[in-house]
């Protein structure tokens, strides 16, 4: 089964609703830009590449939506859409990648007319790319994914984070289409459960063998050699290798690291920020107190109880074996070898 988050469908676009995920698969259909920025806030569609890829295409029916005539006014009005979009996920660095890409394209357009049909082609260029980036990215990552691995995951980073095939899900499928025997045991990934409800569900479809692990089981798993390599996405990337992702990735580090155990991260160059130095400059969205209060609605702490939710934390680069990307495998010194990927997939590496 091949699952596309992200997609236009004619005029409008349409978004696999994650919330319903593992239950129902629905799809909704988006013509309003500001349905479209809820969406994001309210995770429908969520990962850091999906989160781009939806912002790319929103901004698009923004644009749709701009009566003006005159390019001034039609910049202004757009603006105020692209500046709603980047309020929705502080911490996705790809949803601001995104937003400036679009405003590229903008700023070199002479009239309305011109904007709207540009920036849907380079919508349709961002789905595009992002599906191929993740194909290269799992082409490199399998190869440092023997065969009989056995995977530990957190949080999600397959298709449904991405716009398809996945980042760090993206390096499993590629073993597996090389013909390599894994086995992936997926964090459940609290408050939200991502790795219960969206991982395991892809891999389901798929085929891939995958057992479901409380947060907390990881360390007694890799003690008794039950783990042979790691794999998680990220949300952001620092110049210095430091990651941001799903708030227990760096416990899993921690542990990987004690064990001896190999710990990658799977992301395309548009999830590295060479504007923050490292991780202390890397913002981390804090949401709300009944993620973790709530489980499907249902209450399950006490009334008057404190709550902390910060939906990521980071990992220090010096817990982080690689860093696969679409351009190859990053290694320490990450400040070097980030750098020169992100100026190669931008077209400035000389």
């Amino acid at each position: 089964m091949e699952v596309r988050p992200v997609r236009w469908e004619g005029e409008a676009l349409v978004l696999i609703d994650q919330t319903q995920l593992p239950h129902r698969l629905v799809e909704i259909r988006y013509r309003d830009w500001r349905e479209v920025a809820e969406a994001i806030r309210r995770m429908v569609v969520r990962g850091a590449p999906a989160i781009g890829a939806a912002a790319a295409c929103g901004l698009t029916l923004a644009a749709e939506a701009v009566e003006a005539a005159d390019m001034s006014l039609f910049r202004q009005r757009w603006l105020e859409a692209a500046e709603a979009f980047a309020r929705t996920r502080p911490t996705a660095v790809n949803l601001f990648w995104a937003i400036e890409r679009m405003k590229a394209v903008v700023a070199a357009c002479d009239s309305p007319h011109e904007a709207r049909r540009r920036l849907r082609e380079e919508s349709e260029a961002i789905l595009r790319e992002d599906v191929e980036a993740n194909r290269a990215i799992g082409r490199y990552g399998q190869e440092l994914v023997p065969d009989g691995a056995r995977i530990l995951t957190h949080c999600n980073a397959g298709a449904l984070a991405t716009v398809g095939y996945g980042t760090a899900l993206g390096v499993i499928r590629a073993a597996v289409e090389a013909g390599k025997r894994v086995h992936v045991y997926a964090d459940e990934t609290r408050p939200r459960l991502q790795g219960m409800q969206l991982t395991a569900w892809e891999l389901v479809q798929e085929g891939i063998p995958v057992t479901v692990i409380t947060d907390n089981m990881a360390g007694m798993l890799m003690r008794r050699g039950e783990i042979d390599l790691v794999v998680v996405g990220a949300d952001r990337i620092a110049a210095n290798g430091d990651v941001a992702n799903k708030v227990g990735t760096y416990s899993v580090a921690v542990l990987a690291r004690w064990h001896g155990i190999p710990f990658y991260v799977a992301a395309p160059t548009s999830t590295v920020d060479l504007s923050a130095a490292d991780g202390s400059a890397i913002p981390i969205e804090e949401r709300s107190s009944e993620e973790v209060t709530h489980i499907g609605g249902v209450r399950i702490a006490p009334e008057g109880v404190h709550v902390i939710n910060p939906a990521f934390d980071v990992t220090p680069a010096d817990l982080v074996t690689a860093i696969i990307t679409e351009r190859g495998v990053a290694r320490s010194p990450y400040t070097q070898s980030l750098s020169q990927m992100v100026l190669a997939s931008t077209g400035e590496a000389r």
